[in-house]
């Protein structure tokens, strides 16, 4: 009875809002799972089964649904005269390319199995080289070694030996796809797949190449020039058309990528467009200000510290940082920290300098070590006078 039935949402697990391709994607992963073929003999599958195909044709209908939204299942009742699972009526449903799938998984082919006949860019090819963190600031010119493959000199890229020619599949009939019938629940189902004897390609070579050994292709060593743009980052590709693998059926080559790997620098680090580094300064330059040689991917830079300067002040200097890929007149900042440095290793003489700046600039250290003098002869003086007394006595 239609009061016994569960919701048609919650069948699916969808919500009430979902749209088609949602409700496309959730009856494909349930009827998958409950497929009477992946689950012979199970009972509750298949009633799992019929019961999800029956949300699903109904909810893929905007009529049905509509209907379905406003009535619930009452308005579907007094329809079990019609076909279907269970006596309801899928007229109008299409499960068409949702079972193509299902069974292309169950049989090991479907429409991912077809091949095509016509032109097809050749794949891609895939390299890396390393270059300095220079090289990506300024751009620089690199050569690879390569082995590249080009159409076979002797056949001419057939595969078949001088003289012959390639032959028309005769189990696929020059299609590149055999068709498999096979029974299902719903009787008996039509699956296509590549064909096995020519891979797809809807040719037969009798007689191979001998310097091909019938792929129609040969190898050979290249050597490919890559301009590297300068702002170029760690990770990003260059892209030289047309030197990846042949194309198939008269297609053209693929692309080759060549990926770039930036080695780590001792002193600057990157940030986009920004370059970072730290310099290190005296006390004497940041108290009484100084001009300081800052490293950059130009050369050396002469800037002027402030007097007064403190610890870990950064400063910009604006147009020394990476030139954009896009323009290599737009270039970012070089972004300098300065940090005051502690000497470890002082003469007496500079220690005698540092205890005189000391005492001129407010005599810390000398009012410090009176402070400890001071309650360290109280304490030797309270014991020596207790020892008299105790003599005395």
């Amino acid at each position: 009875m239609a009061e016994s039935k569960r919701d048609y949402y919650e069948v699916l697990g969808v919500s009430k809002d979902a749209d088609d391709s949602t409700l496309k994607k959730a009856y494909r992963q349930v009827a998958k799972k409950y497929h009477p073929d992946m689950n012979p003999g199970d009972a509750e599958a298949e009633k799992k089964f019929k019961e999800a195909s029956e949300a699903y044709a109904v909810l893929s209908d905007p009529e049905k649904r509509r209907q379905y939204d406003q009535f619930g299942h009452a308005a579907f009742e007094g329809g079990a005269g019609g076909g279907g699972f269970g006596g309801f009526d899928f007229s109008g449903a299409d499960f068409s390319d949702i079972f193509g799938d299902i069974f292309g998984d169950l049989f090991g082919g479907g429409r991912r199995g077809r091949a095509s006949q016509g032109p097809m860019k050749g794949m891609n090819i895939r390299k890396s080289v390393r270059i300095t963190f220079e090289e990506a600031v300024f751009g620089c010119e690199k050569e690879l070694d390569m082995v590249l493959k080009d159409p076979c000199p002797k056949c001419g890229g057939t595969g078949a030996k001088p003289g012959t020619s390639p032959e028309t599949c005769p189990k696929c009939q020059g299609k590149g796809q055999v068709v498999y019938t096979q029974q299902s629940f719903f009787g008996m189902v039509q699956n296509v797949q590549t064909c096995p004897d020519c891979n797809g390609t809807g040719k037969i070579i009798r007689e191979k190449c001998s310097d091909c050994g019938g792929t129609g292709y040969a190898s050979n060593r290249k050597k490919i020039a890559v301009t590297i743009p300068a702002g170029i980052d760690n990770g990003q590709s260059v892209r030289i058309r047309e030197k990846g693998e042949p194309g198939v059926n008269g297609g053209p080559r693929g692309d080759l990528l060549v990926e770039v790997v930036v080695s780590r620098h001792p002193i600057f680090q990157r940030q986009d467009m920004h370059i970072f580094s730290t310099v290190p300064i005296s006390f004497a330059q940041a108290a009484l200000g100084a001009d300081v040689r800052v490293k950059t991917v130009d050369g050396e830079v002469l800037y002027t510290v402030k007097p007064g300067t403190k610890t870990d002040t950064k400063v910009r200097l604006k147009g020394k940082g990476v030139p954009s890929v896009r323009n290599s007149q737009v270039r970012g900042d070089h972004y300098v920290t300065l940090v005051i440095q502690t000497p470890e290793h002082l003469s007496q003489e500079a220690k005698e300098a540092l205890r005189r700046f000391d005492e001129l600039s407010g005599n810390t250290l000398n009012q410090a070590a009176s402070e400890k003098e001071g309650k360290t002869g109280k304490k030797k003086k309270g014991f020596m006078d207790k020892m008299k007394e105790a003599f005395d006595d």
